[in-house]
């Protein structure tokens, strides 16, 4: 058994997967033969007729825009060896990096942002003695740098008297320099024709006399002196799609010279023989005296450690939490998965597994029969339950596509209110399956509402032209009625545990305060907490008090009755001492509950006092339990109402980790990115381009 086990082995140990064509590659630059480019944020050489490349770095920093020096015989690049973002230099057949610049830390300083890395290394002097780069190290405004050069052996900078600098390139005799004055390359906006427009200028080193040579309303980007010094090679989209062209500088006349019509020529650089470039994540060179463009393939041999699936931690990526109607499980959402962990002690379940899909807002029906929750597992959103016992999901809404906002179950856990990005606000018959749509908005989406303790009533927040309202609608009547008066802004509304009361925040204090920059008058605080009784039997809370005999208790399951005349007269302020923001309204019993600046409050309607739980309190629908919540990102189950907060038996997180399968995760996040755009971009015919298109043309990267 144990030389059959040996044997296996080295079967196994003798096969090897072949490389494969690589995509994705970017920043290329070539000299001689040999093209050196980024993958992956390492840096990579392979041959100009393409095959097997070599890799130069493997640093866990991004390495990228490599530099042959004109002699050919270092390597410069922008790195993050070392925290920060910063020029190198290696020999060009690979070696120790050694750094060459020292700046400060960006705050925006990251290869997807829009306003691109610093120290971006831009080329050489062409005495190869000097690495030209762009740095914003002298800046405040992320949208502004300046050029500098520095030294091969080491030493100080040396700024080239620009203003502002971007893209450039150094004339053959390094007496002048074709530059961008701004740097926009990283912000990449199609067909932009605004005021960040840029175009090429070349400046006279010894006069500092600058001249544009294009004044085009396109984009002119990435200027390149040709090695002859004729003409000034650069990239242009005045056709819609970047392709490169080429200024002479003797006839002072630009001609196109390719012609893609898929992809923008993305990065390009020029060298001794050949200007290389990205193109749909593939590298192609431009031939300067074949003039001919042709593609290099390229493969990569490589581990592939950032692709491979392995256990990750997610305690601290929880988006929602949900406590089991008895308070013996919590849910909890985290990185796209669904979890089901002990309230005390036990094992903590991932109920989906799914890198594959964003699964989040989980929720618990009030009866405890089914855990719910919002997945794009289908290729869109759509809302599932999941019996308990059985463990048997089904969608909600055959058919949907779009994007949910959120939901909530009724109390008799018969019906679930939800709402999307079409400005719907919706009620869902779980027996039937029939959807009624009970409010369409032309202003905006209607995300904020809830149920009344008796299933009956929904209350929401109604987008208005001027001031929002706030609506009660009638399930079983299918009926609404306009509860405020649109004078003033409202959130947050709810009901009191026995349905009498309705609450909610408004902003109705004017507190102005003078402003001593626009000197003008500014409103920050404005809101407060009001109460309005609903029930005809229903008591002012707040009343002037006076002792009279005990009235006869109402009858608990007695039907709540509302009216719904003369609402403004019967409104009650809460007697908070200031204007705040305030969120997540609860009264429970003569306690009413309220979030203000991070933490829950409660104001006692007997003693008429505020009071400080000392935490966060997050309610159930039920409000038999919920969750309570310390300064310190731990939480436990506990009985409501609760009047202070202390964690004596936290919710064990241990358990929340799962194993990611990341191509898949990161094929779910362009999914899912596309149909944002698609779901929220502001012109709904996608300004007349084909969207599903769109995505298979880049779903390729």
């Amino acid at each position: 058994m144990k030389q059959c086990i040996l044997i296996l082995g080295v079967c196994l140990c003798t096969l090897s997967l072949p490389a494969r064509e690589a995509r994705l590659l970017r920043f290329p630059h070539s000299m001689g033969e040999q093209v050196v480019f980024s993958r992956g944020g390492d840096l990579y050489t392979v041959p100009v007729s393409g095959g097997l490349a070599r890799k130069l770095t493997s640093h866990v920093g991004y390495e990228m825009f490599p530099r042959f020096s004109p002699d050919g015989k270092y390597i410069a690049f922008t790195g993050q060896y070392d925290g920060n973002t910063e020029v190198y230099i290696i020999p060009a057949d690979g070696g120790e990096p050694r750094r060459l610049t020292y700046t400060a830390t960006l705050n925006r300083d990251d290869p997807g942002d829009r306003m691109g890395p610093n120290n971006i290394v831009i080329g050489w002097t062409p005495d190869s003695k000097r690495v030209l780069f762009r740095s914003r190290c002298y800046s405040f405004n992320d949208f502004s740098g300046q050029l500098f050069t520095v030294p091969v052996e080491g030493g100080l900078p040396v700024e080239i008297p620009l203003k502002n600098g971007g893209f450039a390139s150094f004339s053959p005799d390094g007496t002048r320099l074709a530059y961008n004055y701004i740097f926009r390359e990283f912000r990449t906006w199609k067909r932009y024709a605004g005021g960040m427009a840029d175009d090429i200028r070349v400046i006279d080193l010894s006069t500092g006399v600058s001249e544009k040579i294009t004044r085009g309303s396109h984009q002119e980007i990435i200027p390149m002196w040709g090695p002859t010094g004729e003409g000034i090679f650069f990239l242009s989209d005045e056709d819609g799609v970047m392709n490169l062209h080429v200024y002479n500088l003797t006839t002072r006349q630009t001609t196109r010279l390719t012609h893609h019509d898929d992809y923008d020529i993305k990065f390009p650089a020029i060298g001794d023989k050949r200007i290389v470039y990205e193109h749909g994540g593939d590298l192609y060179c431009y031939d300067l005296a074949g003039k001919r463009v042709d593609r290099i393939p390229v493969e990569i041999a490589d581990d592939h450690p950032h692709a491979r699936p392995g256990w990750k931690d997610v305690r601290d990526e929880i988006s929602g939490l949900a406590v089991s109607p008895d308070g013996t499980r919590v849910l909890a959402g985290a990185r796209g998965d669904l979890f089901s962990m002990p309230a005390r002690e036990g094992v903590t379940y991932n109920l989906t597994h799914s890198s594959d899909a964003n699964d989040r807002e989980p929720a618990w029906s009030p009866d405890g029969k089914y855990i719910s929750y919002i997945s794009d597992k289908s290729g869109e959103f759509n809302i599932y339950t999941r019996e308990v016992a059985s463990g048997r999901e089904r969608p909600l809404l055959p058919g949907f596509t779009g994007y949910i906002f959120t939901y909530k179950w009724s109390p008799d856990s018969r019906k679930i209110a939800w709402s999307e990005k079409r400005n719907t606000l919706n009620i869902l018959d779980l027996s039937s399956g029939k959807n009624t749509v009970i409010e369409r908005s032309g202003i905006g989406p209607l995300t904020t509402f809830n149920w009344s303790p008796d299933s009956k009533y929904l209350a929401y927040v109604r987008p208005e032209r001027a001031m929002n309202n706030i609506v009660i609608h009638d399930s079983e009547r299918n009926e609404s009625h306009v509860v405020t008066d649109g004078w003033y802004a409202v959130s947050a509304p709810n009901f009191s545990d026995d349905g009498r009361y309705l609450l909610f925040s408004s902003a109705r204090t004017f507190n102005p305060v003078y402003s001593r920059t626009e000197w003008n008058h500014v409103y920050t605080r404005m809101n407060k907490v009001y109460i309005l009784p609903l029930a005809t039997d229903a008591d002012v809370p707040l009343a002037p008090r006076n002792d009279e005999p005990v009235k006869e208790k109402k009858e608990k399951d007695k039907p709540v009755i509302y009216d719904f005349t003369d609402l403004p007269r019967r409104l009650v302020e809460l007697p908070v001492t200031a204007a705040d923001n305030y969120g997540n309204l609860h009264l429970l019993g003569r306690k009413l509950f309220y979030d203000r600046e991070g933490k829950t409050m409660y104001y006692d309607l007997d003693t008429r006092q505020e009071n400080d739980t000392k935490g966060r309190l997050l309610f159930s629908n039920g409000y038999t339990r919920g969750l309570a919540f310390t300064g310190n990102n731990s939480f436990q189950v506990v009985e409501m109402p609760v009047t202070t907060v202390a964690i004596t038996k936290a919710v064990p997180l241990d358990g929340l980790r799962r194993w990611v399968d990341y191509p898949a995760e990161w094929l779910q996040i362009y999914d899912e990115s596309w149909r944002q755009m698609r779901d929220f971009f502001y012109a709904r015919n996608m300004h007349g381009v084909d969207w599903a298109a769109m995505k298979a043309k880049y779903a390729v990267l």
